[in-house]
């Protein structure tokens, strides 16, 4: 899935196949970002590609789609426009043209040069300003919009990166550079938007099934009624969970079996894994359940204190 990258369908606004790339960005109509510090990880993301799960392909995308879709909408953009995903330790932009940003997400320090702006507000950046985005104070993650969106070259109708599989533009590194579009509208008039603290513990209501029918009561009654903790060994694939292992009433091996954003996963060590928007498309061990909603997750740290609840087993 790293090689050459297959064709398909393109957003209206998409640029000529080959016109930019990350890296090496060609200046689009809304010119040039160039990154003076990419940080930890810091992706190109939009509403991502479902729809291809069929031919191996996840849907990739934001983990917390309402937070880029707030970001377009504060610069102007159609809510689906590629933005940046920061994620922990913040990065630093500078835009060659003038232009107008937005940060949405965690609660995060932003400054424009000199000047500090807020969370939630369109922010106008003069030429070759340079934009830090800040490690958040709570939460994890931090969403940026541009006035035209990042303009990288679409994969299969979407500009996100996709750190499973090898699609989309890689990963943002020091010294790159990515084309931003035409500015598609004004700014919101919006003066701040209300920013909602990250959560100490996490709560996620699951529907049983497929496979519930391989674990024991026991393990239902455990899955439901203690708690579990995210590890470090967390990304954009999927939550790693520690606490309680839920014990199988089948021994045997499952054959492999298609997967869904928010599938719960029990490998042989009987600790839950929930499947974010990179996970892939198939997988071999049983899955208990699937998370409703899996945003949530989009802001926790490791150590973060995680609860399943569902009306089958009633809410704990």
């Amino acid at each position: 899935m790293t090689g050459t990258r297959p064709a398909g369908p393109q957003p209206p606004n998409a640029p000529a196949a080959g016109s930019a790339v990350a890296g090496s960005a060609v200046a689009g109509s809304g010119g040039v970002v160039e990154v003076r510090r990419a940080g930890m990880l810091t992706t190109v993301q939009d509403l991502g590609r479902p729809g291809w799960a069929h031919l191996g392909v996840p849907r990739s995308g934001a983990l917390d789609p309402g937070a880029l879709r707030l970001a377009n909408r504060l610069v102007g953009n159609p809510e689906g426009a590629a933005g940046l995903e920061i994620t922990l330790t913040g990065c630093e932009l500078r835009f060659r043209r003038a232009t107008t940003v937005a940060v949405t997400g965690a609660d995060a320090s932003v400054h424009v040069g000199e000047r500090p702006g807020d969370v939630g507000r369109p922010l106008a950046v003069p030429a070759g300003t340079p934009v830090r985005v800040g490690p958040p104070r709570t939460g994890l993650r931090s969403w940026l919009a541009v006035a035209g969106g990042i303009a990288v070259e679409p994969v299969l109708g979407s500009r996100a990166t996709d750190t499973l599989s090898g699609l989309g533009p890689p990963p943002l590194h020091d010294g790159g550079r990515l084309p931003v579009g035409a500015p598609a509208g004004p700014p919101a008039p919006v003066d701040v938007t209300p920013t909602v603290p990250a959560p100490e513990q996490v709560r996620l209501e699951l529907r049983l099934g497929p496979r519930v029918d391989w674990f024991t009561a026991p393990a239902l009654d455990r899955l439901f009624g203690t708690a579990y903790t995210l590890t470090p060994v967390s990304n954009r694939v999927g939550a790693r969970l520690s606490g309680a292992p839920l014990p199988r009433a089948v021994s045997g091996e499952l054959p492999s079996e298609g997967l869904v954003l928010g599938a719960v996963q029990v490998p042989a060590d009987g600790q839950p894994l929930v499947f974010l928007a990179d996970h892939p498309t198939t997988g071999g061990y049983p899955v208990v359940g699937v998370v409703v909603d899996v945003t949530p997750l989009a802001q926790a740290r490791p150590g973060t204190t995680v609860r399943f609840y569902g009306p089958q087993r009633g809410s704990r």
